[in-house]
């Protein structure tokens, strides 16, 4: 069975498209190619880096991609995670199926430490729940 690529798109690559990525690969598994990339690069957010590592899932390696970089893939699903993104990319030349899910951006949180901690937690465990489903949904084959 050939593996199924899946490319996840957010605006900076640096939070939700990350942790997305993070848990996909975690729950694909040998099942499919799991890809993040943004309309922009930001860099992969510390907090987003941290956030994981309290869920046991290491993202301190991703790196932070521009979409184009991916041109010359064939993807089989591509996820837009912010609407942003879905706005900045509605063309993506591949005949992947898409899917879109606008989840809060935690790199916007303000409040204490504990206060913005605690939004990234919420979105990362959100996330966490999309993409479980995801891969029961689609790569249950």
């Amino acid at each position: 069975m050939d593996k199924k690529k899946i490319l996840v798109l957010c605006t900076g690559n640096s939070c939700r498209s990350q942790i997305a990525e993070g848990y996909l690969k975690h729950f694909a598994g040998e099942k499919a190619e799991v890809y993040s990339a943004g309309v922009e690069t930001h860099g992969v957010n510390p907090r987003a880096i941290q956030t994981m590592q309290e869920d046991g899932i290491d993202i301190s390696m991703h790196t932070s991609n521009n979409i184009s970089e991916y041109r010359d893939l064939a993807f089989d699903y591509v996820i837009t995670v912010c609407d942003n993104a879905k706005e900045r990319c509605p063309f993506f030349p591949s005949e992947a199926q898409k899917f879109h899910y606008n989840f809060p951006d935690p790199a916007k949180a303000t409040g204490t430490e504990a206060e913005i901690s605690e939004q990234f937690r919420n979105v990362r465990d959100q996330i966490r729940e999309y993409s479980r489903e995801f891969v029961q949904e689609q790569l249950h084959n």
